[in-house]
């Protein structure tokens, strides 16, 4: 009996960490996992991922903001230095407003500025979930649709 139980729980949890984890769906059929290394990937999953996307859309028409991977493109445009990039995302988070944006003005247009995050998360969590989005992306080889406005800062 406890083998049974003992065996339908490892069942259970392994499944359900398996279709738990959210897969995207590439455009050339691949599938993008989330990287493995830190507490922060779990947080983006928890807290970003319903809006921004990990891997390269499918269907742009069901994007409702910009994907991960263009997002730190621009962003590490604008902030080569972590620290200061780090800042900026918990910030933006925080308080987003146009003047601050780094992406580039038609996407604002297109998916309208991100609602703040105000209660949603916590000053602890952003710096993890930022951490972790500096140090994965862009995916590497990843070069945007467009070409930016860099404001090096």
């Amino acid at each position: 009996m406890k083998k049974t139980i003992l065996l339908t729980t490892l069942t259970l949890t392994l499944a359900t960490s398996l279709f738990a984890q959210p897969n995207m769906q590439t455009g050339d059929g691949a599938k993008e996992n989330f990287p493995k290394d830190s507490k922060g990937k779990e947080l983006f999953k928890q807290k970003c991922v319903a809006c921004h996307i990990l891997g390269k859309p499918i269907e742009m028409s069901k994007l409702v903001a910009p994907p991960l991977n263009g997002i730190m493109r621009h962003l590490k445009m604008n902030y080569s230095d972590k620290d200061k990039a780090v800042a900026f995302i918990k910030d933006y988070a925080i308080n987003p407003s146009p003047s601050k944006a780094i992406c580039m003005p038609k996407k604002i247009k297109h998916f309208g500025l991100m609602p703040s995050q105000k209660g949603a998360v916590t000053p602890k969590e952003l710096e993890k979930i930022a951490t972790w989005m500096f140090d994965n992306y862009p995916k590497k080889g990843f070069h945007g649709m467009g070409h930016g406005h860099g404001m090096n800062r």
